[in-house]
């Protein structure tokens, strides 16, 4: 809610399989068939996304894409084209800032947008919502689906709730409801290891995860405990900020099983390096890196990062940094990430959301 109190009307949009719908649309030859955007196997490439036709086959984003190949092993493998990609995220975006000039984009394909107090399509957001996913498919021709709720987080949920193509509105009466009942999964930032965490507390829901309160929380989680005990019971108050600073991307991995040296922690660098690209080519518009990081985090949970000044860091920069953060320990790993720092400016300290930690 703002500060007069009144209910807000938050609407999450998020492309259905972008890269692929793109490639899809422009080529009426792979419609039907198992489709997935990214890296070559041989080169130790990971998949950008596929279509609904390759996840039925149990490929995913940010598979491997050896493994995707051998689960599929007729999948057509397209390497991405940014350019076009972008073309079409600037089109979407088009649309969503003829309803609103509060839209926060995340991607290339997903944004928030405030429509509160709108008075579009009667104020209805659910309308809005309608009118902007077909506008999407005929002026883009790709489909879109949304979730419409009171906050950022629930509208999140909710846009993956009737994927593809649809949506899925969490009104503000049934808030508690529909959350006491979400898995914790649900939960950004709660991962399979967290997950399974807390499953062997006999925590597997929001309304099970109640149970606990905000010192147990903080105490095993540290600061995300605090998150955890908000969004567990819906409660999000951070608002849509179109001129968001971002100041860092990271990506990170937690192990189901400890790696237990440095040349295993090598082996899975080449993976993460890819998702960084990946995201960062997402980017609407990348400011200048200004630091490469690399994050470590031993099996007995203590925690170390090794950063230095690189303004295009290549692999071996992320190389060299992993080698220097694991002597440090020289122990089992249970989380690895890599990163960049942005440059700064001046003007950063009072535009937009503060963001937290690079890995935070």
């Amino acid at each position: 809610m703002d500060t007069l109190g009144a209910v807000r009307k938050i609407i999450h949009c998020d492309c259905d399989c972008f890269y692929a719908a793109v490639e899809m649309r422009d080529d009426a030859s792979l419609r039907g068939k198992p489709l997935a955007v990214g890296g070559k196997a041989e080169t130790r490439g990971v998949i950008a996304t596929c279509n609904y036709e390759a996840r039925a086959l149990g490929v995913h984003s940010a598979m491997s894409t050896a493994r995707a190949l051998r689960l599929c092993p007729h999948l057509v493998l397209l390497p991405p084209d940014f350019r076009r990609y972008r073309e079409a995220s600037r089109q979407i975006l088009a649309i969503y800032r003829d309803y609103t000039p509060l839209v926060e984009p995340l991607s290339l394909d997903e944004a928030y947008l405030d429509v509160s107090g709108l008075g579009y399509c009667k104020g209805s957001a659910t309308m809005m919502a309608e009118e902007i996913r077909a506008r999407i498919r005929n002026e883009v021709r790709i489909t879109a689906s949304a979730g419409i709720a009171p906050n950022k987080f629930l509208a999140k949920v909710a846009s993956d709730w009737n994927k593809p193509d649809g949506q899925f509105v969490v009104r503000p009466q049934d808030v508690d409801t529909f959350v006491a009942a979400l898995p914790v999964s649900k939960i950004f930032g709660v991962g399979k290891v967290t997950a399974a965490r807390l499953q062997k507390h006999g925590v597997r829901t929001c309304g099970d995860l109640r149970a606990w309160d905000i010192a147990r929380l903080v105490a095993g989680f540290g600061r995300f405990g605090t998150t955890l005990h908000q969004l567990c019971r819906g409660i999000d108050e951070r608002s849509v900020r179109p001129d968001r600073i971002r100041k860092s991307l990271s990506v990170e991995t937690t192990y189901a099983n400890d790696l237990p040296g440095l040349d295993a922690c090598r082996a899975e660098l080449p993976a993460l390096i890819a998702e960084f690209r990946r995201r960062f080519a997402g980017l609407p518009a990348p400011r200048p890196i200004h630091k490469a990081v690399v994050k470590i985090k031993f099996a007995d949970f203590s925690q170390t990062t090794a950063e230095c000044t690189s303004a295009a860091p290549g692999d071996a920069v992320w190389a060299a940094l992993l080698d220097e953060a694991w002597a440090r320990r020289e122990r089992a790993v249970r989380l690895l990430g890599v990163g960049v720092r942005f440059v700064e400016t001046d003007a950063d300290e009072s535009a937009g959301d503060k963001q937290g930690e690079l890995f935070e």
